[in-house]
């Protein structure tokens, strides 16, 4: 018998639209040491699938309308309250799609971390405090965090994207768990950040026996990490089988459709980018934080150099893409440009005037024509405001649109991101991950800004969306000349959007040049590595890939 065996789950939920039913009699299995991998678009139910065997899902509008889920011969959905709690201690644990939600503001990571150890102490022997430090340390570590022991006394707000995920990580794998439940666990991280969690969880899996639940869009890492696969759409299962069929001989049209989405390859469009001045042009720009550690002499004051001396420009109509690892300093160099962090020195011009030193009453007119996509949508989004009011706000403040116009203007921002007019006045925590992207890069084009700095803006989505997503960034650059620059490490989608790509490690510009250029003749290492870390969408080659790899 399988460690977990779902059999006819049914979750509908009862909205006051009627009744959705988001998961519709789906069964599958999984063994210890075995890795089932749950694909689909944004919304096709995988994550709700996942949710309902542990309780998180909230009630209402949720209900569990049929089904068992048996854990080790325990059918986990008629639980009561005290065992689900030791089952999620103990035996199942989640890595979570966004660790910025996730993860208790209040609370540095260390404590957060060291919670579980703490609570159920019947798993892992650890009884004191520091025992559990130097556990929690020591799994930060593993996980790919720079001094683990001085970033134990963090908040979240202090790390990066990608290191909040690595955080997610470490504390899901921290009371080694049976059975491993991972939505979308490496969304937020850099290719070769990703190919090391993928390893430990790997390494866990063999070490331990522990089934892992793999929830993803990228079936690039998929490929390489699953033993079977479920495809999902609209709540039902389309397909199940072993990866190799899956990929090599599906007939299934939906799973070809998600094959088919997957960039690869040169950008198709031709560069518009323009001679002349450039419209965005950055001279030795750094960016420092202050940094309070306490040392031997007790609180001195040091700096974080995120941005150290970096020069750059971006032409009219180009679109330039950013890589590197994460905590490279590509988030901080964006939100420079854009003066929305404080710069400590430097200088950043917009069509030849000077903006970096300007007040905020002196910025507001260039704001109209400087947007920014955020890479987390929920935090980006204000929970208080519909979808209409996200999107209205920018027009109605720029003075874009009248009262008389804006409910036309907000409804073709609906129809240009890929979301119904009908969800025009729901809340931000009624959409999908993938789907609170696509509000936020409504948002970024409503007043058809001339620069945009997109930071991760497609990182949350499944691969038919992106692919629309990236298809509606090259059409709206083409049709408006609009200039980018593009941030991201996934490289396929890099290459796949970018005119000319830079690549940033530790703050600085390492290396520059066309995308093509680039790929096909890298000069430093750092770039090669980069490169050699994009998992790719075929299940053989991935496999030796990643084999060659750990030799």
């Amino acid at each position: 018998m399988a460690l977990l065996e779902v059999n006819g789950l049914k979750v509908y939920f009862h909205t006051r639209d009627g009744l959705v039913k988001a998961v519709d009699d789906v069964s599958f299995s999984v063994d210890s040491g075995e890795t089932l991998a749950i694909v689909g678009e944004s919304g096709s139910g995988k994550s709700v699938t996942c949710y309902s065997l542990l309780d998180l899902l909230p009630k209402p509008p949720a209900r569990i309308e049929g089904g068992t889920a048996m854990f080790d011969g325990v059918d986990l959905l008629s639980c009561d309250a005290n065992s689900m709690r030791h089952f999620r201690g103990n035996d199942i644990a989640m890595i979570f799609q966004d660790p910025m939600t996730s993860l208790n503001p209040f609370l540095t990571v260390g404590e957060q971390l060291i919670e579980p150890l703490i609570y159920h102490p019947d798993k892992t022997r650890i009884q004191t405090r520091s025992n559990a430090r130097l556990r929690a340390i020591e799994l930060l570590d593993e996980v790919g965090i720079i001094e683990p022991e001085k970033r134990f006394d963090c908040y979240p707000h202090e790390f990066s994207g990608g290191m909040r995920q690595r955080v997610m990580i470490a504390m899901a794998l921290i009371n080694e768990p049976r059975l491993l439940i991972c939505d979308e666990p490496t969304t937020a991280l850099d290719v070769t950040i990703q190919a090391q969690i993928l390893k430990l969880i790997k390494q866990l899996q063999q070490k331990r026996n522990v089934a892992v639940i793999f929830i993803s869009h990228d079936l690039g890492v998929v490929a390489g990490i699953a033993d079977k696969v479920m495809v999902m759409c609209n709540g039902t299962v389309r397909e199940a089988a072993d990866t190799e069929s899956v990929f090599y001989r599906t007939e299934n049209d939906y799973t070809k459709k998600l094959l088919a989405a997957i960039p690869e390859g040169p950008k198709v469009m031709e560069t518009r980018a323009q001679a002349g001045a450039p419209l965005v042009e950055v001279t030795n720009l750094k960016t420092y934080f202050k940094d309070y550690s306490k040392g031997v002499a007790g609180t001195q004051k040091r700096f974080i150099k995120a941005v150290d001396g970096v020069s750059l420009h971006i032409q009219r109509g180009e679109i330039l893409g950013l890589v590197g690892e994460s905590g490279s300093g590509k988030s901080t160099l964006g939100r420079s440009i854009l003066q929305l962090a404080p710069i400590t020195e430097g200088t950043v011009s917009f069509a030849g005037t000077q903006i970096s030193g300007m007040s905020p009453n002196q910025l507001v007119p260039w704001r109209r024509k400087m947007q920014m996509i955020f890479q987390d949508p929920y935090a980006s989004l204000n929970p208080r405001m519909t979808v209409y009011e996200t999107l209205a706000e920018p027009l109605l403040y720029h003075g874009i649109a009248t009262r008389k116009t804006i409910d036309e203007q907000v409804q073709h921002l609906m129809d240009d991101v890929g979301l119904a007019r009908a969800n025009m006045r729901k809340y931000p925590h009624e959409f999908s991950g993938g789907q609170r992207q696509r509000i936020a890069i409504g948002r970024a084009i409503a007043t058809k800004p001339e620069l945009i700095i997109a930071d991760e803006p497609v990182s949350a989505l499944d691969v038919t969306i992106q692919a629309q997503i990236l298809d509606l960034i090259l059409n709206l650059v083409e049709r408006h000349n609009l200039t980018m620059m593009f941030i991201s490490h996934d490289l396929s989608v890099v290459r796949y959007i970018s005119d000319r790509v830079m690549v940033m490690n530790k703050g600085v510009i390492i290396e520059t040049g066309d995308t093509e250029s680039l790929w096909a003749d890298p000069q430093e290492k750092y770039t090669r590595e980069l490169l050699k870390a994009i998992p790719l969408a075929d299940p053989k080659l991935e496999r030796e890939r990643v084999l060659s790899r750990s030799l």
